[in-house]
Parts: C-alpha cells; sequence; structure tokens
C-alpha cells in the first residue's frame, strides 16, 4: 500500500472514517489520529441519500447497513397544526431503483460503528490530539499533544467546525450562530405505537420553528429534532442537556403527533446550530480539508455527512490520478468547493421555507411543494442523488 504515498487523517468520525476507507481502497497507507481516548459518535439521527450510500456500499457494507439502518418509503413535509401533506417525496424501493441504491436513515453511532470495524487494526489512533504541522516540502510534519510526531505526504484535516488543520491553513475565524436552536431526542418505538407511525422521514414545517422525525437503530427507535429560532447563543455542543418540558413549551398548539413523541423522550439534548460562509480554499500545498472543517452546512438538506463522505471519495479518486500531491489536492478542491459551497446555500434557504410564518409566502411556498417544485420532489433532487463522487476525477475538467 505504501508504493502510492501515505495519508495522516486528523479526525475520527464519519467523515474521516469514510476517507480513510476510500484511500485505502486506492492503495494509500492511511492513517486516522482521533484525540479522543474512546472511538465513538455523539449524536442520534442521520439521513444518507444515495450519493453517499453507493460509497458506502463499495466498502462492502450493504449488508452490515441493512441490519442498523431504515430505509424510509416516503420524505413527507407536513403542517405544523393540522398535520395536512404538503408533498410525499418517494424514497425506498423507488429511489433505490432510480439511483441504484439506497436511501437510508441511522442513527449516528451505528453508521460510525460500521465505518470503524471496516478498516484494518492499527489503522486508527486514539489518544491524538494534533497540535501542529510543518511543512517541510516533500512531507508534512504533524505533531500530537502527547509528543507523537509523524510524517505523511499528505494530511486532511476532518477535525471538525472548530478544525484546527483548518486554523493551521486559513487562521482564526469564529463560526457563526445561525440563529437556531435544536433540541434532540431518541423515543423507544414501542412508546409510540398508538401512533401508527410509518416508516418514514417527516419535516412538520411553522412559524420560526419546524419539527423532523424517522426511525432508526433497525427500527427500535424513533429520532426527533426540534428546532427553533433564539436570538444568541454562547456554545456550540451537542450534549448540552434539555428539558423535555422545555421542548413541549416551544411546541405549544402543534400537532399531537409532534407534542407525543417530544412528550415520549427521557431526556433531550439542546444543539445550537453554527455553520461558516463557504471558505474561497480548502487547500495548501499537501494539506487540504474535508466535511465541516471546511463547508460546515446546516442540517435542513440533510447532507452534511453524506458530503463528507463524498469528499473522501473524490479526495482518493484525485491523489489515485496524480502523483502530484498538490496538484491532485487543487482537483479535489476544484471538484468539491462548487458543490458543497451550493449544498451550504440552499440547506440556509430551508431555514427560511421552514419557518414561514402563516400567511401569503407560506401559502406561495404550499402551492410550490404541491408542483413538485422543491427540494425533495424526485426530478429536484436528482441532480445531487446521481451523483458519483467516485467518478468525478475521470471526467472532463
Amino acid at each position: 500500500m505504501a508504493a502510492r504515498g501515505s495519508v495522516a487523517i486528523i479526525g475520527g468520525g464519519i467523515g474521516g472514517l469514510a476517507a480513510a476507507l476510500s484511500l485505502l481502497r486506492a492503495g494509500f497507507d492511511v492513517h486516522v489520529y482521533e484525540q479522543a481516548k474512546v472511538l465513538g459518535e455523539v449524536g442520534a439521527g442521520i439521513n444518507i441519500g444515495p450519493n453517499a450510500s453507493r460509497i458506502l456500499h463499495r466498502f462492502g457494507l450493504a449488508e452490515t447497513l441493512g441490519e442498523v439502518g431504515v430505509k424510509p418509503s416516503t420524505f413527507d413535509q407536513r403542517r405544523w397544526d393540522d398535520g395536512r401533506f404538503l408533498l410525499r417525496a418517494p424514497l425506498g424501493a423507488m429511489i433505490e431503483e432510480r439511483f441504484d441504491a439506497p436511501y437510508y436513515t441511522f442513527h449516528r453511532a451505528d453508521l460510525h460503528g460500521a465505518l470503524a470495524d471496516a478498516l484494518p487494526a492499527g489503522r486508527i489512533h486514539l489518544g491524538h490530539r494534533f497540535t501542529q504541522l510543518v511543512d517541510h516540502g516533500e512531507r508534512i510534519e504533524a505533531l500530537f499533544d502527547n509528543g507523537s510526531v509523524v510524517f505523511t505526504d499528505a494530511l486532511i484535516g476532518a477535525d471538525g467546525i472548530h478544525s484546527i488543520v483548518r486554523h493551521a491553513l486559513l487562521g482564526p475565524e469564529q463560526p457563526r450562530f445561525t440563529g437556531c436552536v435544536a433540541y434532540r431526542g431518541l423515543v423507544p418505538a414501542d412508546r409510540l405505537t398508538h401512533l401508527s407511525l410509518e416508516k418514514t422521514t417527516q419535516i412538520w414545517m411553522g412559524p420560526d420553528r419546524h419539527f423532523v422525525h424517522y426511525f432508526v437503530s433497525a427500527g427500535r427507535l424513533v429520532n426527533f429534532v426540534a428546532v427553533t429560532e433564539e436570538d444568541s447563543w454562547l456554545r456550540e455542543s451537542w450534549v448540552d442537556r434539555g428539558e423535555v418540558a422545555d421542548a413541549l413549551a416551544a411546541f405549544a398548539g402543534w400537532h399531537v403527533q409532534v407534542r407525543s413523541i417530544i412528550g415520549a423522550a427521557d431526556e433531550t439534548y439542546k444543539w445550537a446550530l453554527f455553520d461558516r460562509a463557504p471558505l474561497p480554499r480548502w487547500s495548501a500545498g499537501r494539506v487540504t480539508l474535508l466535511g465541516d472543517a471546511c463547508h460546515p452546512m446546516l442540517p435542513f438538506m440533510g447532507q452534511g455527512a453524506a458530503q463528507a463522505i463524498e469528499d473522501g471519495a473524490t479526495l482518493a479518486a484525485c491523489l489515485g490520478k496524480l502523483d502530484d500531491v498538490p496538484a491532485a489536492l487543487r482537483l479535489y478542491e476544484r471538484l468539491r468547493l462548487p458543490r458543497a459551497s451550493r449544498l451550504q446555500a440552499m440547506s440556509e434557504t430551508n431555514k427560511l421555507r421552514f419557518h414561514l410564518p402563516d400567511g401569503p409566502a407560506q401559502e406561495q411556498r404550499d402551492a410550490t411543494m404541491a408542483r413538485g417544485a422543491t427540494d425533495w420532489s424526485l426530478a429536484a433532487i436528482a441532480w445531487l442523488y446521481e451523483h458519483d463522487a467516485e467518478a468525478a476525477a475521470d471526467r472532463p475538467q
């Protein structure tokens, strides 16, 4: 494997592990350095569309993912008060047949565990907090707070929205608070049998807030995210505790299904949503960025993790195509930056669209959805789901 060069990935989240698997398949000597002492994934639910699942299946994970994931039959958008369906976009078998790959919903830990288990032993190094890089021209030196030093042909920052690699490349910049805070939680599905929930992904839209729910963990759990608007927030965290009573109060007057799901939770976590403006560049020499380190986005297109998985596949293809590492990373950036930036913008737009107050603009939105002209209708989403990130480097530039 070392014949194709060495790659160090900083960050052992979903994006970093998926990139490692793509690079291993391409023949690179790749190692992942994660600051946590125990490998795991925080958070709850995650959506993975065909644009990313086709890559995961090429890792040989189709059977495992089929056991832990859920394939929802539709993507439903509904009104906040009466529950009226505004759009039922097909998923399930129709999406899988059309794009030759499925749409999944997972618990993040299930997907993360599947990726970690697929990597050979000795490829993930825990307790390695990256602190500094030194560019020696032909090699990159990576330093860690435990005293370890690694020399590598290429270094990839997959270390999230607070990326230290990004800071080293582009200087300091704080992520921006988007004005949204989410309560997230998991409910055992057997507590909700009285609702007769279908295996669908649902978004309920209302004034200044929205609510999402879907099944995860082979249907044993229902994941929900209840998003509200707030004026300010001082910290970004997945693990701040929220009160179920506060979430219920925020969704007072909403449909009984929404309130029943929230009320069945034992606990919630309160999660402030941050992003960054699209960056003008991701790479410098033999160093580049991936996933939230370079294109964090609001979760309102369900594409954050999927785009990180795409990043890794395209990165491996570019490094495999060009012997010149800096040129390969420039090609990767040129291929990926416009697509990721487009999805960042679409996610921001959805924040506004989901939260319209009742009135003329909301009525126009609903009429547009009825015509099948919004993000998740089959015709509108094809450009996203049909993309093969592994093949991107072979297309004419």
